[in-house]
C-alpha cells in the first residue's frame, strides 16, 4: 500500500528548509480544500463543461469515488496515471483522486497522436490511462489500445464515453469500448463498493514535497522532458497568480454566487496553463470553472454572459479572436474583469482595441513555462506601457538577463534566467541532466530577453529551437525528422514566422533531394506518420543551400529573417 515510485528531484534538505521554513512554500494538499468546500457550498456550481454543471457536493463524492476506484486497479502512492482527455469533469475528478492517494498525474494534450504518445508513455511508464472515447473526431481510446501492444506497463485502460454516446443504450452495449479497457462508470462502480474504506485512503495521504505531476515538454533536441511538480509547488503557482492577477477583483454583485471567482478555461487541461489555472487555481478558492474542450469565441462571450465569468486566461489568438465576434455591444460583458495573455507579447493594437471594447476587463501579460508556471505578470494597477512588457517576477521569485559572460544586464538582450518558489522539483531524466540546466542556484530557461531597471522583461526570442503557434510548443526536431523521411526532402530546418492571429506558425525551409516537394505533398506524409495536425509546417520555402556555421550547422537565425 505504501510503496513508492522513486522520483529523483532536487528537492535537496536545505531548499526545502529554507522554502519550507520561510512560508515560501505553504505545505498544504489541495485534497483539504477540496474536502472543505465539498462540505461547505455542496449545493454550489463547482464545474460547468459539456456534460451540463456538477455541484461541489457531487464533485466531493465522485473524487471519494474515484481514489478508492483507482486503489481497486492497482494504483498506489508515487505511481503515475496518464490522463488524456478534453476538458471535461473526468479529468479534474481523475486527477484530484490521485492527489488524494498519492499517485502521479500525468496530463497529455488530447491533440497529441501515437507518436508523441508513444515517447510520453515510454519515458513516463504510466500504470492506468485515462482517456476519452474520441475527440473532435479522432478515436483516442482506440489509438491507446493499440499503444497497449508496444507499452505493455499500463495495466488498465479508462475510457470516457463523450456527450454522442452518454446514453442507457450506448452504454449497455459499449459497442464503442475497445477491447479489455473498462469504462469511467465501471472505475467509479469500482470505488462505490470498495472495500478501501477512508482510513486507508489516509494511509496514502501524500506530504506537500513529494512529485504529484509530471508533464512533458519538448526541449532543443525535440525529446520530451517529464518536468516533475510537487504539491507545494503548485501551490506557490497558484498563489501567485491569486496575488496578482487576482489583485481587487470581487465577485461581481450581480453574479448571485457566494464563490470567491466565476473562471473560465479553454486551454488544455493537458498543458500547464489548464492544469494550474484551469483546474487547481479554482478549486482551491472554491470558485466555479466554465470549461471549453473546444474553442470557439461566439460560445464564449455568450458562457460570459450567462454564468458571470469574471477571470480567463489564454494566448494572445484567444483575445484577438473574441474581439473580432462581430456582436460584442449586444452583450452584458460586464463581469469579464481579467483576462491574462500569455505565450507572447500583447501587440499594442490589440491592447488599445481590449481597452475600447471591453471597457470592464483589465487585460495583463504574462510569461512562464512548463518548468516554473506563470512566473512574470503584469499588475492590474499597471500603465498601458507596462501591460506590453511580459511583466515582472512573482513573489519568493526573481528573474535576470545575462551576457554571454553570464554578467547581469539591464535594458540589453541577453539569456533569460530565473530562481526561487515557483521552480520545477527536477526533470524526470535525473539529477545530472537537470543540473545542465540549472547549474548555479539559476535557471537557464532557453529565451532571450530585456529588463528594465523597474524589473519588467520582454521577451526577444529563443535560443532553443521552438515554434509556439497558438500558446502551443511545437518540437520541431521532431517534426524535421519525420520530414527527412520524405525521399524529395533533402535537408529542412522549420522556423518561426511571425503571425498576426497565432503569433508564430512554422515555415519549412527544404533543399530538395531532386524534384521539389509541394507543401501539400509534406503535409500528407506528416498525417500519414501520425503527426500532430498543429505542429505541420503552415509555409513552404524551397532553397538550394543553407546559411551555415563554420561547424556545419544551419543559421536558423538567418533563416527567420528572411521571413520578417
Amino acid at each position: 500500500m505504501t510503496a513508492k515510485r522513486f522520483f529523483e528531484t532536487t528537492l535537496q534538505a536545505e531548499r526545502i528548509d529554507e522554502l519550507g521554513g520561510s512560508g515560501a512554500w505553504p505545505n498544504r494538499l489541495l485534497d483539504d480544500q477540496i474536502t472543505k468546500w465539498s462540505a461547505e457550498r455542496s449545493s454550489e456550481p463547482v464545474i460547468t463543461d459539456r456534460f451540463g454543471t456538477m455541484t461541489w457536493g457531487e464533485f466531493g463524492a465522485e473524487v471519494d469515488a474515484a481514489s478508492k476506484g483507482l486503489l481497486e486497479i492497482g494504483v498506489r502512492p508515487g505511481v503515475i496515471v496518464q490522463l488524456q482527455l478534453p476538458n471535461w469533469r473526468h479529468f479534474v475528478v481523475a486527477a484530484m483522486a490521485c492527489d488524494r492517494i498519492g499517485a502521479v498525474v500525468n496530463p497529455v494534450a488530447p491533440i497529441f497522436r501515437h507518436n508523441e504518445v508513444t515517447v510520453m508513455s515510454e519515458l513516463g511508464r504510466p500504470l492506468v490511462v485515462i482517456t476519452a472515447d474520441s475527440y473532435r473526431g479522432f478515436g483516442l481510446a482506440q489509438m491507446h489500445a493499440e499503444l497497449r501492444e508496444r507499452c505493455e506497463w499500463v495495466s488498465e485502460l479508462v475510457v470516457v464515453p463523450g456527450p454522442s454516446v452518454n446514453t442507457t443504450d450506448s452504454l449497455e452495449d459499449e459497442s464503442w469500448l475497445p477491447a479489455d479497457a473498462m469504462t469511467w462508470e465501471d472505475l467509479i462502480e469500482e470505488g462505490r463498493f470498495s472495500s478501501y474504506d477512508r482510513s486507508a485512503v489516509n494511509l496514502c495521504r501524500p506530504g506537500p514535497n513529494d512529485v504529484c505531476e509530471m508533464m512533458f515538454t519538448s526541449g532543443t533536441t525535440g525529446m520530451p522532458k517529464g518536468v516533475m511538480h510537487t504539491h507545494n509547488i503548485l501551490s506557490v503557482a497558484v498563489d501567485a497568480f491569486v496575488n496578482t492577477v487576482c489583485e481587487g477583483l470581487e465577485p461581481h454583485p450581480g453574479s448571485g454566487a457566494p464563490q470567491a471567482y466565476v473562471c473560465h478555461m479553454a486551454s488544455t487541461l493537458g498543458h500547464q496553463t489548464g492544469y494550474l489555472y484551469g483546474m487547481r487555481l479554482p478549486l482551491h478558492i472554491g470558485g466555479h470553472v466554465v470549461f471549453q474542450d473546444v474553442w470557439d469565441p461566439v460560445e464564449f462571450v455568450g458562457l460570459i454572459e450567462k454564468h458571470r465569468i469574471q477571470l480567463s486566461m489564454g494566448a494572445t489568438p484567444f483575445l484577438a479572436d473574441v474581439l473580432n465576434v462581430g456582436n460584442l455591444a449586444d452583450h452584458d460583458l460586464s463581469s469579464w474583469q481579467r483576462f491574462l495573455c500569455a505565450g507572447a507579447a500583447i501587440p499594442r493594437p490589440m491592447l488599445e482595441r481590449a481597452l475600447e471594447l471591453l471597457p470592464a476587463c483589465t487585460v495583463l501579460p504574462g510569461w512562464g513555462m512548463t518548468e516554473c508556471g506563470l512566473l512574470t505578470v503584469g499588475r492590474p494597477s499597471d500603465p498601458l506601457e507596462r501591460r506590453l512588457t511580459d511583466g515582472r517576477a512573482v513573489d519568493d521569485n526573481e528573474v535576470r538577463v545575462v551576457d554571454e559572460a553570464g554578467d547581469p544586464v539591464i535594458d540589453a538582450e541577453g539569456d533569460l534566467q530565473c530562481r526561487g518558489s515557483a521552480l520545477f522539483a527536477g526533470y524526470m531524466a535525473g539529477r545530472e541532466f537537470t543540473s545542465q540546466h540549472w547549474p548555479d542556484g539559476w535557471f537557464d530557461t532557453g529565451d532571450r530577453a530585456i529588463m528594465n531597471a523597474d524589473g519588467y522583461i520582454a521577451i526577444a526570442g529563443r535560443s532553443k529551437d521552438l515554434v509556439i503557434r497558438g500558446g502551443e510548443n511545437v518540437p520541431v526536431k521532431e517534426v524535421e525528422d519525420v520530414l527527412l523521411r520524405h525521399p524529395a526532402v533533402g535537408v529542412v530546418a522549420i522556423v518561426a514566422k511571425p503571425h498576426e492571429r497565432l503569433g508564430e506558425i512554422g515555415c519549412a525551409f527544404v533543399q530538395p533531394a531532386g524534384d521539389a516537394p509541394s507543401l501539400a505533398e509534406l503535409t500528407d506524409f506528416l498525417e500519414s506518420q501520425n503527426v500532430t495536425r498543429q505542429f505541420w509546417p503552415e509555409e513552404l520555402v524551397i532553397v538550394d543551400e543553407f546559411p551555415m556555421t563554420p561547424s556545419g550547422k544551419i543559421q536558423k537565425y538567418r533563416l527567420r529573417e528572411r521571413l520578417d
